[in-house]
């Protein structure tokens, strides 16, 4: 069979986006690399006319973007059971995030909203040379992760750009001091310069890879999200910019590398909202960001959360129920975050 170009077809969705949404929800008359019928429900978020994840008004990158792409069709990474084994296939999920408090902090990674008119400060990075200079608009008393990382995630909601740091402290003699800073526009697809770490050590956003409570009580999570391993591979892949670590071993992931639960996987007998989250592993996966405990799921910690329903169903999952998945067909642009549809 002759491959449809992609060209035309792109064109052909582009076209029609305005009115897929009065489709039937079935099979589309849309061909995809191989010739054969490409399902409703495959298709990227832009091509069914459908908005990307969102945050109080905000995209969360456009709808195109990496993060926003399903990813349970690609195809299996060639080093997937040697990635699995590295970080550990009897070793079960953990939710890093939840309800209440840990050590005198939330649990999870905690962001604030914030307007255009917020004042503005400069940041003494440790990695300026890597880190956006500011200024970054720190309301009084921000919520700061708690532990090492200490991040403090900004979104600027009247100009839709996302601020992050990474080891915030605030010194009464020389105001705020942070290992690294990042500045997103939420509008683009733009990654940051080759080489650059931002808050995370993948020189990833953080934000948009976290499970918050909100999507999971609409019903869907559409986007990956960002999980952490130790240890990982001195390397990076699309989408990352940055690795951090020694180890060449190529049977270790690298940063950016993307994951899924397995489509066998029965998550039919889990909690509503767990079931949520699972679905989200399997059709938009994990992307691992950081150094630090194999596995760990990030969330944004919120009192609706039920800490026991949570722990224990991931406790149930370990990680020889995930596959690595080559992600690399995606990309259009090795500096940009669009995917191909």
């Amino acid at each position: 069979m002759k491959k449809r170009a992609a060209v035309p077809l792109l064109s052909a969705l582009l076209l029609t986006a305005g009115v897929l949404g009065a489709q039937t929800r079935g099979i589309l008359p849309v061909y995809g690399q191989t010739g054969t019928l490409v399902p409703w429900a495959y298709l990227p978020l832009v091509a069914r006319g459908e908005p990307g994840p969102s945050l109080s008004g905000c995209p969360m990158f456009p709808a195109d973007n990496i993060w926003n792409h399903r990813v349970d069709t690609l195809p299996v990474h060639a080093r997937s059971d040697e990635y699995v084994a590295s970080i550990g296939t009897s070793d079960h999920l953990h939710p890093d995030f939840g309800s209440g408090e840990w050590n005198g902090a939330p649990i999870g990674i905690p962001y604030v909203v914030v307007p255009g008119t917020q004042p503005k400060f400069y940041v003494d990075f440790d990695y300026d040379d890597e880190s956006d200079p500011g200024p970054y608009p720190i309301p009084p008393n921000p919520p700061i992760e708690g532990g090492y990382d200490r991040h403090i995630l900004m979104v600027d909601k009247d100009n839709c750009k996302l601020y992050e740091l990474f080891a915030a402290y605030y010194d009464p003699a020389d105001g705020w001091q942070a290992g690294s800073g990042a500045i997103f526009d939420l509008h683009s697809n733009l990654l940051r310069p080759d080489e650059w770490t931002s808050a995370d050590a993948a020189g990833l956003p953080i934000l948009p890879g976290l499970v918050r409570y909100d999507e999971v009580a609409s019903g869907v999570i559409r986007h990956a999200i960002r999980f952490t391993a130790f240890p990982t591979q001195g390397d990076y892949v699309w989408p990352a910019r940055h690795e951090a670590s020694s180890v060449t071993d190529l049977n270790v992931p690298p940063m950016g590398q993307r994951f899924r639960l397995k489509a066998s996987f029965n998550i039919s007998g889990y909690p509503a909202e767990v079931r949520v989250i699972l679905q989200a592993f399997k059709d938009y996966g994990i992307i691992l960001a950081d150094n630090g405990s194999n596995w760990y799921i990030s969330g944004v910690p919120d009192e609706r959360w039920d800490n026991e329903i949570l722990v224990d169903a991931f406790h149930g999952i370990d990680g020889i129920n995930f596959e690595a998945v080559d992600s690399s067909g995606l990309m259009i642009d090795p500096d940009s975050g669009q995917a191909r549809p």
